[in-house]
């Protein structure tokens, strides 16, 4: 059974502002989707699943909403736990998050923290360890962004803040989880199609998130010898929280502009997370999956 698609090729997001870091229940319609697809007909359907993860334990920065929300709901729907990782203030998201992943038969830890310290991503580390019992797919997905027009408007509070956000916590928790991995087990960062492209108005951004991609190759690299897989997405213009918490109202009117003509939903993001954690992509170490809308890029 099919729902009216929220958004159709031409369809702008609705144009409103949250204070940082936003909230999925307070977004105006159309809300983000976590567990439906598009269908061929403009309608969306329910996510298929077929026991893809069954058994395995994530760790799921940012997952309270948008997309760290849609990966926990789709690992859940295959059979996969996790501890989801979110700021104290986003704690009413991260109880939806929480009773959807409960829906589906699955474990959904909550742990309010702020990651930019390391101490605190060593506490996660070994809360999921506790909670779990044990840890096979971490899932880097947390990130700040702030718009601004040029570089002389950019602070240099502002770049720290965001380095210690997007990357630092990547390197920390990777480090901090793998004496916990085994064969099999998987990384997953969220980068973006800013540093493809080079985005001018999101300087400190698209800088971290390219410095993800490197990142995840060189990790890549380094770990698959152990049979340790890393790999990265890098989604386009997707309909989250951070969307209105943190553009101009220029760019909410430009959000569509991708070749597919609408932005695109959590959902179409959390299963390129699946796929990447699942036995389905046991060939695939140190790439980019592109879920941006129909951007050409190169990877």
């Amino acid at each position: 059974m099919t729902t009216k698609s929220q958004f159709e090729p031409g369809h702008k997001v609705p144009v409103h502002h949250q204070e940082k870091p936003g909230w999925q229940h307070m977004m105006l319609d159309p809300k983000p989707v976590s567990d439906q697809l598009p269908t061929d007909e403009g309608g969306y359907q329910p996510y298929k699943p077929a026991e893809k993860l069954k058994g395995k334990r994530a760790i799921i920065t940012g997952g309270d909403s948008g997309i760290g929300r849609a990966i926990a709901i789709l690992y859940a729907m295959e059979g996969a736990s996790s501890l989801i990782v979110y700021l104290p203030t986003e704690e009413k998201d991260a109880q939806e998050t929480k009773k959807k992943v409960e829906e589906y038969g699955c474990k959904c830890y909550l742990f309010p923290i702020d990651l930019r310290k390391k101490e605190n991503c060593k506490a996660i580390v070994d809360k999921a360890v506790q909670c779990l019992g044990g840890v096979d797919i971490l899932v880097n997905n947390a990130a700040f962004q702030n718009m601004l027009p040029d570089i002389s408007n950019l602070t240099e509070e502002q770049w720290e803040k965001t380095f210690d956000t997007n990357i630092h916590p990547f390197f920390y928790l990777a480090k901090y989880v793998m004496p916990h991995f085994k064969r099999g087990s998987t990384i997953i960062n969220c980068s973006s199609v800013n540093p493809f492209i080079g985005r001018g108005d999101l300087l400190d951004y698209t800088s971290t998130k390219g410095a993800i991609v490197a990142f995840t190759r060189a990790l890549s690299n380094q770990q698959i010898s152990k049979g340790i897989r890393v790999n990265c997405v890098c989604p386009g213009p997707i309909w989250t929280p951070l969307i209105p918490s943190t553009m101009t109202t220029e760019a909410l009117e430009q959000f569509s502009g991708v070749p597919m003509g609408r932005p695109g939903q959590p959902s179409e993001v959390a299963t390129c997370f699946v796929f990447l954690a699942s036995a389905d992509s046991s060939f695939i170490s140190g790439q980019c999956l592109h879920p941006n809308g129909g951007v050409i890029v190169g990877s």
